[in-house]
């Protein structure tokens, strides 16, 4: 059975106010909730500040509860027994069974309410510094922030952070709640300290309004009502701030619409579909695709509830050409007279989500609005350090860490800045193994290339170089431990291409460390640019005609992957010496292991550095054979028996 409006979460209390005293019909009642604008807010801070609780005695005391829900919160309370005798208002908000058990905040809960006076999108975050992505999943979408402190704490690390996050986020408005007033005795002196404290941190924070509020969310001081204990306090109760504040961002005149996908239901029909995220389209616009150029007016838009004539920001609509152009999922729609940027290259805050590091060089799939490309950190410039503002030197990046990076993408996308357009300013990184989100950023600006720098056309093809010296360019990419015999083999095989008259170099790990790269360490991140910088090397040299062998370590398997999308698959051939260990150190040709054994060497391959073994390479050999010369014809028989 459907519930009944009189206990629906519109609220019982505004029912009976505006309902029975005759005012309002239930109808006109919910036309007018309808036409209500809406506040969509978090709560956060630190872990046991009180946010689920304060959310709970929101609903509470506005009375925005189901009959069942209010049997069930009392059951649950005595269950859990958090509050001894006393309703848990955190459990209307806590949902998981982990949440209930260990007394905390681990997802975000989201909640609706309604007043008379506005409708209400909340969601609790998590305080704790693991479950940084799921606060930030909350501010996203957020005009407000609700940011809780234990009076009894006073402004910690953690509250820093949360600040500091909803800044990056583009929340204007924070309304700092310092709870658990009546733990001590609702001082003024301890408001007034915490205040200021603050107020003193978020000077550069870029805020426009700063509202602090003495209050009880357990006990429901300054919740809905003013509190007898707190005479002193002369400003509004949290609810009636919420009522009232003005968060509304200003219309744009821009249109920004990505494309979702194409409907095409039969040969008459071809939709774009999406949601507008910025500005307002009407049939009869002239619209741009902002990849290729290409213009094109609407001829029509289309809903679920039937055509329209214009579409505003948050309508998801599906739009009619007046003629088919190239525009597919992934590409945005601009208004023809305001065209959008597009760039490579930019300057972005970073916030790191991922255990593994974040290196510089290393290769991930970034998706910005509905646009995906490959990118890659150019430069980690500084980390910022949340709880003094102040900008920490950092080579890598660690979970939870805030940094500025300059990031380079396969490819032009369309873009903004963050403070102009969340739509197009915003993007994700996601691992290309794993496919696990490992980064939320935020863009500054482009970082335009100099107007003089762009690929130059060349008279001599690499066909035509190829043709000239009788036989494919290529790349044989050899991987495994120092001592493996990577280099060994390479040699012979380069020794029985030049018997039989075939242009060829070998690219060497130590050979090009002397030169090339002898700026580069051996840690993780070094390891990265050394192989991006091969690679790069190793195309030029295979565009030039020859048959390029590389004898490198190479331990990721991202970064062979990386080599590999960039040379190309069919020219690609990964050959991985396949030796163990044990005959790795027996060998020991340089003296490697020994040092590493005696704590001389940190960062050695396969003691204290990892080697990820290629899964499925082109060609696998055993390096423990003695004969490189029948190895190496192995190889030739495999490259060249299909040929």
């Amino acid at each position: 059975m459907p519930r009944k409006p009189k206990v629906a979460a519109i609220g019982r209390q505004m029912l009976a106010e505006h309902v029975n005293a005759g005012c309002l019909s239930i109808d006109e009642f919910l036309r007018q909730q309808n036409n209500q604008d809406s506040l969509r807010f978090i709560t956060c801070g630190s872990v046991d500040d009180g946010k689920s609780t304060l959310i709970g005695r929101l609903l509470w005391e506005s009375l925005q509860l189901f009959d069942d829900q209010v049997e069930a919160l009392k059951t649950e309370s005595k269950k859990y027994g958090t509050q001894g005798a006393n309703i848990d208002f955190a459990l209307l908000v806590d949902g998981l069974s982990a949440e209930r058990e260990q007394g905390i905040t681990i997802d975000v809960a989201y909640r609706f309410f309604a007043t008379n006076k506005r409708k209400f999108i909340v969601a609790d975050t998590p305080g704790h510094e693991q479950y940084t992505r799921n606060m930030i999943t909350g501010a996203s979408t957020a005009s407000l922030a609700v940011l809780l402190v234990d009076a009894r704490q006073g402004i910690l690390t953690q509250t820093r952070r949360h600040a500091y996050l909803v800044s990056l986020m583009g929340i204007r408005h924070v309304v700092l709640a310092v709870n658990k007033m009546d733990l001590v005795s609702f001082d003024p002196v301890i408001f007034q300290q915490i205040q200021d404290s603050f107020r003193q941190y978020a000077k550069t924070l870029r805020f426009e309004s700063v509202a602090a509020i003495p209050l009880s969310a357990l006990k429901g001081d300054n919740i809905t009502q003013p509190s007898a204990s707190t005479p002193w306090y002369p400003g509004p109760t949290l609810m009636g701030l919420l009522e009232t504040i003005e968060t509304k961002a200003s219309k744009s005149d821009r249109l920004v619409f990505p494309v979702q996908w194409v409907n095409r239901p039969d040969s008459s029909f071809r939709g774009l579909c999406g949601s507008v995220a910025q500005g307002r389209i009407k049939v009869g616009d002239e619209i741009r695709v902002a990849s290729s150029g290409q213009t094109a007016c609407v001829a029509e838009i289309i809903t679920m509830d039937g055509p329209l004539t214009e579409a505003d920001s948050g309508d998801a609509i599906t739009l009619r050409l007046s003629r088919e152009i190239d525009a597919s999922r992934g590409d945005v729609l601009s208004l023809k007279q305001k065209p959008l940027e597009t760039t490579d290259q930019f300057e972005a805050t970073v916030i790191w989500m991922n255990e593994e590091a974040g290196l510089i060089g290393r290769s991930y799939d970034i998706k910005l609005a509905t646009q995906w490309a490959s990118a890659s950190f150019t430069s980690i410039k500084h980390r910022v350090n949340t709880n003094t503002l102040t900008h920490e030197a950092s080579k890598h990046l660690e979970l939870n860490d805030i940094s500025i990076c300059n990031i380079a993408t396969s490819k032009p996308l369309v873009f903004d800045s963050y403070e102009n357009s969340k739509t197009l300013g915003s993007f994700i990184l996601v691992d290309r193994f794993s496919h696990a989100t490992v980064a939320a950023g935020m863009v500054h600006h482009s970082l335009r290339r100099a107007q003089n720098v762009h690929r130059q056309a060349l008279s001599i093809t690499r066909l035509e170089r190829e043709k000239l010296n009788g036989h494919k360019g290529r790349v044989i990419w050899f991987t495994g431990l120092s001592g493996s015999g990577k280099s060994t083999i390479a040699n012979a095989l380069e020794v029985e291409l030049h018997t039989r008259g075939q242009r060829t170099y070998i690219l060497d790990g130590d050979n090009v460390r002397q030169g090339l790269n002898k700026d580069l360490g051996f840690t993780d991140a070094d390891r990265v640019e050394n192989i991006r910088r091969i690679a790069e090397v190793a195309k030029l040299m295979m565009d030039a005609g020859l048959i390029v062998m590389t004898a490198f370590i190479s331990p990721f398997r991202r970064e062979r992957e990386m080599a590999r999308e960039l040379i190309g698959i069919e020219n690609f051939v990964e050959v991985y010496v396949n030796t163990s260990l044990e005959i790795c150190e027996q060998r020991d040709v340089k003296g490697l292991y020994k040092k590493a054994r005696n704590g001389l060497l940190p960062n050695l391959t396969g003691l204290n550095s990892p080697y990820e073994a290629p899964e499925h390479p082109d060609i696998e050999l055993s390096g423990a054979v003695s004969s490189p010369v029948k190895t190496a014809k192995k190889i030739l028989n495999t490259l060249f028996s299909g040929s």
